[in-house]
């Protein structure tokens, strides 16, 4: 009987401990992603940034910083960075020119898809390596993450 009350307990304090599991986990896998990149000057920000440019297209500086939940003004050096070496340029919104917009060029679109493919064939690679059964609680898994990210 103690046995199966102290195995009650365990699960109940691993229970009670399943947020700080699931965001210990994703930070470190984030983190660990994120130092999948190729060689360059471009730090985790500005990269962030130019794939959103590369997978979203032209954007303002609103849009940008809302997304990131930075200032203006943050976000703006950013941008700076990206424009100043060739990765992302300005233009007027065509639907209001008072608009300005940020996109991506073709060198800062070379880039990010070449740090997208990069991170992806890393994570391909770790997911190989596991088992059948591994892969489909981490697809399992990946679903419930993407339902309670959407919530």
């Amino acid at each position: 009987m103690e046995k199966h009350a102290t195995e009650g307990r365990s699960a109940e304090v691993e229970e009670a401990d399943l947020g700080g599991q699931v965001r210990s986990a994703v930070g470190r896998l984030y983190r660990r992603f994120r130092s999948e990149r190729p060689e360059g000057g471009l730090g985790d920000v500005a990269l962030e940034v130019l794939t959103r440019l590369h997978k979203h297209g032209p954007q303002t500086l609103t849009e940008l910083s809302a997304h990131d939940r930075v200032s203006p003004a943050s976000m703006s050096q950013t941008v700076n960075r990206l424009t100043s070496a060739g990765y992302a340029v300005r233009a007027s919104d065509p639907g209001d020119r008072r608009k300005v917009l940020f996109r991506a060029t073709a060198e800062g679109d070379e880039l990010a898809g070449a740090t997208r493919a990069q991170r992806n064939a890393w994570l391909d690679e770790q997911l190989r390596a596991l088992s059948a059964d591994d892969r489909a609680v981490i697809a399992r898994a990946a679903a419930l993450l993407s339902d309670i990210a959407g919530s």
